[in-house]
């Protein structure tokens, strides 16, 4: 599972600094999450192919999440695009791009498929054999969704040496990857973990951004390997983040030490700070493992 941050600074863009936008490989699918302003520019600069992204998440329909969407879609369509591309995002981002690719005549070369949220409960929106992708509800001052993005269990590993020991047939070879146990000719039940190994851990990434501090979402993300959470102030800028309905460094770290997740990554960061590195110190007093988001950095996990 790869992460890469194509921005993830709050507000407007800078000369050194792009709002939010990343891209997670995960089971080789590419899913581009939000798409603020300058996201096609950031894909070349990062060499992340145009034509692997099939799906697109978004937030809420804030500019520093958004306003890089047309121009990507428009792009896809200059390239010569053919495959089909899904968008997710809350109610009324059809009707916000449609009008944009109408009055521009625009039109794509292949077909946009809309997938609007409206719920407030956590919901599966993607599913396909390998990675299943639910909504995770946030407090922000518009309506909006965090992304949690799972693998689904990897099948069995075959242990050759011992279903050759137990003499099976190979026809029984895919049922005992399955999970299953096998029965002899004698009657004898083998127990499939004398047979296999157990796969890789599946892996699991929670974005959430942007949101007040709010510990509702702590069952949904529970015991997630990787977690995203806005910091977009520090402790000492507290009330301007109640106001905003935005999270501190030490807040987003107090979710992750609740949630039992693994690592945190920081990222959504106002751009008054002179640099991250206080973001850090102050998630660490809370929480241990903690990462900093930044444009053109990518994590491996």
């Amino acid at each position: 599972m790869k992460l890469t941050i194509l921005g993830c600074y709050a507000a407007t863009p800078r000369t050194l600094t792009n709002p939010t936008a990343q891209v997670l490989d995960i089971k080789n699918r590419l899913f581009l999450i939000d798409c603020g302003e300058g996201t096609q520019v950031q894909l070349r600069k990062n060499k992340i192919k145009f034509s692997k992204i099939n799906h697109i998440f978004i937030s809420h329909l804030h500019g520093d999440h958004l306003f890089g969407l047309i121009g990507t879609i428009s792009t896809f369509s200059l390239l010569g695009r053919t495959t089909d591309l899904h968008i997710y995002g809350p109610k009324g981002i059809k009707e916000l791009i449609l009008i944009q690719l109408k009055l521009t005549e625009s039109w794509t070369t292949y077909s946009l498929f809309f997938h609007e949220l409206e719920s407030k409960e956590s919901e599966v929106i993607f599913e396909d054999k390998k990675v299943i992708v639910k909504t995770i509800p946030l407090k922000h001052r518009v309506y909006t969704n965090g992304y949690l993005f799972q693998e689904k269990p990897d099948e069995r590993k075959l242990d050759v040496e011992a279903v050759q020991r137990y003499n099976i047939h190979i026809a029984y070879y895919q049922k005992i990857k399955n999970g299953s146990d096998i029965t002899l000719d004698d009657g004898t039940v083998v127990a499939n973990a004398k047979l296999t190994f157990d796969p890789p851990p599946a892996k699991s990434y929670a974005f959430c951004s942007d949101t007040v501090y709010n510990e509702e979402i702590i069952p949904i993300i529970q015991n997630t390997d990787i977690l995203y959470h806005e910091s977009t102030f520090l402790e000492s800028e507290a009330r301007l983040a109640e106001k905003t309905l935005h999270s501190t460094a030490k807040e987003a770290a107090n979710i992750a030490l609740k949630a039992n997740v693994k690592q945190l990554i920081l990222g959504h960061y106002s751009t008054r700070y002179d640099g991250l590195e206080p973001f850090k110190r102050e998630a660490e007093e809370v929480f241990p493992n903690v990462l900093l988001a930044d444009d053109g950095v990518s994590f491996e996990f």
